[in-house]
């Protein structure tokens, strides 16, 4: 039996996603779980049109925000929550072509 390539590994089922976004730096996490990497890169997308709406608006004076999709997979991060960058998320397949 051959050892799975770390993109095989990743589409076993078993990772788990999730966004975190902060709104205002420093500040705490907001943190909420997706069903896959490309929920999470959407999700992403409109907290920052949100936070772009606010500024323009004069909701916030100011704002610098941060946040990232992470995935938990058993063997890839040990269990621990790893941020993915679209390479990454490109590699194990995960990019829908648009």
């Amino acid at each position: 039996m051959t050892k799975p390539t770390e993109a095989e590994a990743a589409n076993d089922g078993r990772a788990m996603f999730r966004v975190w976004w902060i709104p205002q730096v420093p500040g705490k996490a907001f943190e909420v779980a997706v069903d896959s990497w490309a929920a999470g890169k959407a999700l992403e997308d409109v907290l920052a049109l949100y936070d772009a709406f606010q500024f323009e608006n004069n909701i916030k004076p100011d704002y610098c925000n941060a946040g990232g999709t992470q995935m938990m997979h058993p063997d890839l991060t040990d269990g621990e929550w790893h941020d993915v960058d679209e390479g990454e998320a490109e590699e194990y397949g995960w990019v829908v072509a648009s």
